[in-house]
């Protein structure tokens, strides 16, 4: 099982982050461990060595079945559910690394860094395209998303990174996030949405 991420896919989220709003040429993309997976509501432990931990709600793409070089028209064939998921960032750790010209797979990858909520048949929801999703912060809504939004779709996502890596049954797509970012805490209470249903609800410990 990989875990596929795509970083700077939201204008205003890069905008905050200080980069531009245009839009590059390719996705952003980096892969996290599977060690980093956090799921069925188990407890975030933030590591006291990282320093600043920020949530990055996103929403996350279930694969299912195997495939390669994907055409983008035929990219909905090869995911089945969604939900939102949080790529915590070590913020200190990246912003060091990236100023160094290293690469920053420890800020991204460490264990428990990938929280997945509860799956979502996207039969049962509105075209991927058009969804919307939330994250909250100890009951204030800190993040709203629309897919709609995306700088680049989910499903020219799959046909970008189904290039480089073949996607296997199983695998997850972290999408990008939007703007609201920021640092978590011990005793925050973070849940997250999709349209109205709630399928993500941890505590940071």
């Amino acid at each position: 099982m990989k875990i596929l991420a795509i970083g700077k896919n939201y204008a205003l989220h890069n905008k905050e982050m200080g980069d531009t709003l245009y839009k590059q040429e390719e996705p952003v993309v980096f892969l996290k461990p599977d060690s980093s997976l956090l799921k069925d509501g188990k407890p975030f432990f933030l590591p006291d060595h990282l320093g600043r931990v920020d949530y990055e709600g996103e929403l996350v793409v279930r694969i299912c079945r195997l495939g390669k070089h994907i055409p983008e028209r035929f990219a909905h064939r090869y995911y089945d559910a969604v939900t939102v998921g949080v790529d915590f960032t070590a913020r200190d750790w990246q912003r060091r690394l990236m100023d160094q010209q290293l690469p920053w797979a420890m800020s991204k990858g460490f264990d428990g860094a990938a929280v997945i909520g509860s799956w979502v048949g996207v039969e049962t929801l509105p075209p991927v395209g058009q969804l919307h999703f939330s994250l909250a912060r100890n009951g204030q809504v800190v993040q709203r998303g629309d897919a709609s939004d995306m700088l680049f779709s989910v499903d020219r996502l799959i046909a970008y990174v189904s290039r480089f890596f073949t996607l296997k049954t199983g695998d997850l797509l972290y999408t990008g996030t939007p703007a609201g970012v920021g640092p978590v805490a011990v005793n925050d209470h973070i849940e997250g949405w999709i349209e109205e249903r709630k399928v993500l609800d941890f505590n940071v410990k």
